[in-house]
């Protein structure tokens, strides 16, 4: 009997290896999960070729729309400041200029600062109040552009045409350095890089309180057990570890600051020329697009435009590659 039954009963016993049992294989069951797991696998991989696709779709688009100017300018496009929609003449170099000045600029006043608030709200702050210090810090990437440009222009502009520029001129007596020289209008490539800096603040310090946040207990421990003070132990232990997360960070702020439009065609003042002063007025490539295009009428007009977001679409992809080789050689490094 034992016999006759043992070919229906041995299927379900499971086999063993080394003494133990191990789970009985449904080849039923293998070959559904394995064909779930294709068809994951190949959507998952679908979704993620949209991204690449779809950002390559645009910058052949606009790439296209603006090969006119590139053709018949040529590298001058580049490097002249002739921008005359009448004449049909048109060189990008102040707005280039003025794109690259305005967002190291930011980055300058904002990175010591966005470092300072998160040092202080992940290390010293007390509980009471580190929720809503951080809470007000991120509400600041929440406000629209164009608020902060209305705050520049009826707060912010007067404000630095009536203290700082005298004060850096007269008191400091700095106006015939080539930084600070010219007429104090207010509009400036300083007040631009003013309002960056506030909206690129939260940024780059979300990001650097997440990263010290992640930074291993035992990391302080070992340094105060050495005799380190608090400061010599966030100096010489925390800020190393996780240099890498606020390298990152600081490019995010970066790559906020080069694609911001109504904040600074506010307050830059809108000229089209190249200034060694951050006090005279200056242009970007995104507030000349945000100026002109909706009264660009001519061809080759409109295809400036699209030229001169072509390079922005470029300068956004270099310096997200550089953001990557700093974060891949500072995590090398360490």
């Amino acid at each position: 009997m034992s016999e006759d039954l043992a070919p229906l009963i041995a299927p379900s016993i499971p086999p063993t290896r080394g003494g133990r049992a191990t789970p009985a294989i449904v080849p039923a069951q293998i070959e559904g999960s394995s064909f779930g797991d294709r068809v994951y696998r190949w959507a998952t991989t679908g979704f993620a070729l949209v991204i690449p696709a779809l950002l390559l779709l645009i910058a052949w688009e606009v790439f296209h729309a603006g090969w006119p100017a590139f053709s018949k300018f040529g590298f001058s496009f580049f490097t002249s400041s002739d921008w005359d929609a009448v004449k049909g003449n048109f060189g990008a170099a102040p707005a280039l200029y003025g794109t690259v000045v305005s967002s190291l600029l930011a980055l300058v006043i904002a990175t010591p600062l966005a470092v300072g608030v998160a040092i202080f709200l992940s290390e010293f702050a007390p509980n009471w109040i580190r929720q809503p210090i951080a809470f007000l810090v991120d509400l600041l990437a929440a406000i629209p552009s164009v608020v902060y440009g209305l705050w520049g222009v009826l707060v912010m502009v007067p404000f630095i045409r009536e203290h700082i520029m005298p004060f850096v001129k007269d008191t400091l007596h700095l106006g015939d350095f080539p930084l600070f020289s010219g007429a104090a209008y207010g509009p400036s490539m300083f007040a631009a890089g003013c309002i960056l800096a506030i909206m690129i603040l939260p940024y780059i310090s979300a990001v650097t309180r997440e990263v010290l946040r992640a930074v291993p207990r035992s990391q302080r421990e070992a340094a105060l057990a050495l005799g380190a003070t608090r400061w010599e132990m966030i100096w010489d232990a925390v800020l190393p570890f996780a240099r890498s997360g606020i390298v990152g960070g600081v490019i995010l702020g970066l790559g906020r600051a080069l694609g911001e439009t109504m904040a600074v065609t506010m307050v830059i003042g809108n000229r089209p020329e190249i200034s060694a002063s951050l006090f005279a007025p200056g242009y970007t490539m995104a507030s000349l697009i945000a100026n002109e295009f909706s009264e660009a009428t001519g061809d080759m007009h409109l295809a400036a435009l699209m030229a001169v977001g072509f390079v922005l679409l470029l300068v956004t992809f270099l310096v997200n590659a550089i953001a990557r080789w700093l974060v891949w050689q500072t995590a090398r490094e360490r």
